[in-house]
């Protein structure tokens, strides 16, 4: 029996939000968020009945805020907050990210701070059961009042309008909810502000990047053992007192999980001669990763805080009868450590990179031939996959640059600082996209030059060696490259060398 996520307001993990948006997991509302979620819409309703004055719910919103709206404008404002703020731009998300959004989006509501009606929060989660995911554009949030561009194309669908992806398909709203059998709750007063004012597109998007940073991470400590091996590392380095003495957690990991790579071969076992000392790109790789670790372990820290905290404007407090105005949907909390994330990740690729450059360059090899290639003269090896690495890093460098400073005031500086998260989850994506490439090329090399020498290597070194060679054949005589980096690439993304070697010699954690 499939397993289903209950949604309490708590407890949410990177994990649950890669379960339930990339691998479409079911989910079910808790009963005591259903009873918080009455009792928040009970004191609401009474409050409009009273004529007190709500920003949002009985008043305009941003600029607007001081205008006051009569009775039978509050339902029709919400239909119009929508449609205004459904003003994005480009492609489609990712099905995964929309997905990851709706269920923060439930997680904020199941605390019954929101004020909106059960059937909202209800019918968001009938759409990730059923596979209605909502068309959203991928640009037009500045991640501050929320991610109200991309959320209110998620809202357009509970007024049967927008599009969505259903079986496959893009569709109409409405199409897309009749197929999949879901009511459409349409939106009353406050429904509308309710599902929007939060930052989380740019957190979903978050999770499901930490998830990859720590797959990656794992697997950049395996393509350094690797190169470690083929250059006759000295070891030294990785013992972990090193590490312990100065307390950096993510060093000690990282030292543990390149050991535990290479336990068992030649070198480990002090039966080939090394180095007293290495250069920085060998023996600074705990300490490189490890803070890339100790980077992405904060993010993390603070995106599940995001995930199970009330991010809206407003907020109602049922027990007290009192509803106040701030600015919880900011995204600043979000977006620095994330800047911090795309960072780290960038820093390991370039560490990546010049182990891959002392494979290739024969002065700094330990006798591995140049370029990786036996026929140096007539064949180039793998000269031109370094170029790749190259490019790929000063894209990375560039996208390195923190979104989390460039706010840009807006709304008649009504909203004059916003945190501009959503660029800190899109570059960061494309941040990853490169590292993917740019690890492929250091392991792939690091495969060739195994295969020049001739002594034994650890149990986890060999088995990576194995699975890159079920995608990638050894260089004998030169070829176009194109078809190996983007097999690397892929095989990186797919973390299947991570899974394969973690089979062989268990957690590198």
């Amino acid at each position: 029996m499939e397993e289903v996520l209950t949604i309490k307001g708590s407890g949410l993990t990177i994990e649950d939000v890669v379960a339930v948006a990339r691998n479409r997991q079911k989910v079910q509302l808790a009963a005591d968020a259903i009873e918080r979620i009455v009792k928040c819409r009970n004191m609401l309703e009474r409050k409009i009945e009273a004529r007190e004055i709500m920003y949002g719910v009985n008043t305009g919103i941003g600029e607007f805020s001081e205008i006051v709206l009569d009775d039978s404008q509050i339902k029709d404002f919400q239909k119009y907050l929508v449609y205004n703020h459904a003003a994005g731009i480009g492609e489609a998300m990712p099905e995964e990210w929309v997905r990851g959004a709706m269920l923060g989006r439930i997680n904020v509501h199941a605390h019954g701070h929101s004020g909106c009606r059960t059937a909202i929060t209800q019918t968001l989660v009938e759409m990730l059961n059923r596979g209605v995911t909502p068309f959203v554009c991928q640009k037009g949030s500045v991640g501050a009042s929320g991610d109200l561009a991309p959320m209110s194309q998620i809202a357009l669908l509970l007024m049967g309008e927008g599009k969505a992806f259903y079986k496959g398909e893009l569709l109409p709203g409405k199409d897309a909810m009749d197929k999949a059998g879901i009511e459409i709750p349409g939106l009353h007063a406050r429904d509308g502000l309710a599902t929007i004012n939060g930052s989380n597109v740019l957190t979903a998007m978050s999770a499901l990047f930490l998830y990859d940073a720590n797959q990656f991470l794992k697997q950049a400590e395996i393509a350094a053992a690797m190169s470690l091996e083929a250059l006759k590392a000295n070891m030294k380095p990785y013992n972990s007192r090193i590490h312990e003495v100065r307390g950096f957690k993510g060093a000690v990991r990282s030292a543990a999980a390149i050991n535990k790579m290479v336990q068992g071969g030649d070198l480990a076992e002090n039966r080939i001669k090394c180095k007293v000392q290495d250069a920085y790109s060998m023996r600074s790789t705990p300490q490189v990763i490890g803070t890339a670790h100790d980077a992405i372990a904060w993010a993390r820290s603070q995106v599940e805080i995001e995930l199970n905290g009330v991010g809206d404007n407003p907020i109602f407090f049922p027990d007290e009868n009192m509803q106040l105005s701030g600015a919880n949907f900011q995204g600043s909390p979000v977006a620095l450590p994330m800047d911090m994330a795309g960072v780290a990740i960038t820093m390991v690729c370039v560490l990546s990179e010049r182990r891959m450059n002392r494979l290739n360059n024969p002065a700094l090899s330990v006798g591995l031939p140049a370029f990786l290639t036996k026929g140096a003269g007539m064949f180039s090896g793998l000269m031109l996959s370094q170029y790749t690495a190259d490019m790929q890093i000063v894209e990375q460098r560039i996208l390195s640059a923190p979104a989390s400073i460039q706010s840009i005031p807006a709304a008649a500086d009504q909203e004059d600082f916003v945190s501009m998260g959503m660029n800190t989850a899109l570059k960061n994506f494309q941040i990853m996209d490169n590292a993917y490439g740019i690890l492929g090329i250091e392991m792939m090399a690091a495969a060739q030059a195994l295969d020049f020498r001739e002594y034994g290597f650890g149990k986890g070194t060999q088995k990576a060696k194995e699975v890159v060679r079920r995608h990638v054949d050894f260089l004998d005589i030169d070829r176009p490259l194109f078809d190996d980096h983007n097999a690397m690439k892929a095989l990186i993304k797919s973390a299947e060398v991570l899974q394969e070697v973690e089979n062989a010699i268990g957690a590198l954690e």
